[in-house]
């Protein structure tokens, strides 16, 4: 039978499962007489069997056999994943009494029908039993439907605000006379980091793979906050003096503030909790020293941590106007050096893992 539509009488599989052969014989010819594929098993065990090797649409069931009887039959068959929306109904001569009734619904049958039976009522029955679960495959079927076609709206919306967000970045990080592609590739470095220590124990409950994904998405925001700092401090050539690169610092809270005021209306957005954090205590020191609250150690965000690593060593590849690029080897032996002093030990140790593929990305997306 198909996942959304009731079966017609010819498509219909119903498993007959009964000890005595006059009995299978005498359910399976009513049955095929109405244009119904009778599936007949002599014992529970044989049903089972049949059951989990192609699951039918419905099972006809006595419940006085030897070895399994029904009630252990239909107890297993509610027991399997795959099996237990199949409806069953019980065919017996035991339903004499009302616990008897009882017991056979309380293990899931959809209904019985009591021995010696009138092939009318079997009909009546089977044929109900059908459409009901066929039209349940359908309320199934129109809800996944649904599910999905709101995770492709919900994907939609998400892709353009993402686009949006990292345009702003992208305009902030013009600003600062950058025209590459340095946006993408920490995003990259970052994305290679966070499953690096995905894969050790002390990170692998916090780094999730959806966490992994939304700290790559969230990278990007590290220097939104330039936006606000004044073109005569972001594009100085020389060096900045102490009153100005105290200007320069409020990029951190700056970009902080701006994501905060859109998280009060989304609080459940973990992409832009991420992106605050990042935006905030990307410039952080594992050994207190950085800005713009002195934070040390596991005080500092781990995404903040990871996107510090991916930050600098991009910034030491480029070239700017008051200095020129460094080579590959260069840049990884400040981050190495910088272990547990400017960077996370654990952050280290994963770029020390990867770091030929850092130099890969940086060819890929060299951009400048």
């Amino acid at each position: 039978m198909t996942a959304d539509a009731s079966p017609t009488a010819s498509e219909a599989g119903i498993l007959v499962v009964d000890d005595a052969p006059a009995n299978l014989e005498l359910l399976s010819d009513m049955l095929r007489s109405r244009g119904y594929e009778p599936r007949p098993a002599l014992s529970g065990a044989a049903a089972l069997a049949a059951a989990q090797a192609d699951p039918p649409d419905l099972v006809l069931l006595d419940v006085d056999m030897p070895g399994m009887n029904g009630y252990e039959v239909c107890r297993r068959l509610k027991a399997d994943e795959r099996l237990r929306a199949v409806p069953v109904i019980f065919v017996s001569a035991v339903f004499t009494q009302a616990e008897d009734k009882v017991k056979a619904l309380s293990l899931g049958a959809v209904d019985y029908v009591t021995k010696p039976f009138q092939a009318e009522e079997v009909y009546a029955r089977v044929a109900t039993h059908l459409r009901l679960r066929g039209l349940q495959l359908e309320v199934e079927a129109h809800s996944r439907d649904l599910e999905d076609l709101v995770e492709q709206k919900v994907e939609e919306i998400a892709s353009a605000q993402m686009a949006t967000i990292f345009a702003l970045a992208k305009l902030a990080e013009y600003r600062d006379d950058d025209t590459g592609r340095h946006l993408e590739r920490v995003a990259a470095y970052c994305r290679l980091l966070a499953g690096e220590m995905r894969l050790t124990p002390r990170f692998a409950g916090v780094f999730t793979e959806r966490f992994v994904e939304d700290l790559a998405r969230a990278a990007p925001l590290h220097d939104i906050g330039k936006v606000g700092i004044p073109d005569a401090i972001l594009l100085k050539p020389g060096k900045l003096t102490v009153e100005e690169f105290e200007v320069m610092k409020r990029h951190t809270t700056l970009g902080a503030e701006t994501l905060r005021s859109v998280h009060a209306q989304y609080p459940g957005n973990v992409f832009l909790k991420l992106g605050i954090e990042i935006a905030q205590s990307h410039h952080e020191k594992w050994d207190g020293s950085g800005y713009p609250e002195s934070l040390a150690g596991e005080a500092i965000p781990v995404a903040a941590r990871v996107v510090a690593v991916a930050d600098v060593y991009d910034a030491v590849r480029s070239r700017r106007s008051y200095k020129p690029a460094m080579p590959h080897a260069a840049a990884r032996d400040i981050i190495l050096g910088s272990r547990g002093a400017h960077f996370d030990p654990a952050v280290v140790d994963a770029f020390a893992a990867l770091a030929d593929e850092f130099e890969a990305i940086r060819t890929v997306l060299e951009g400048e």
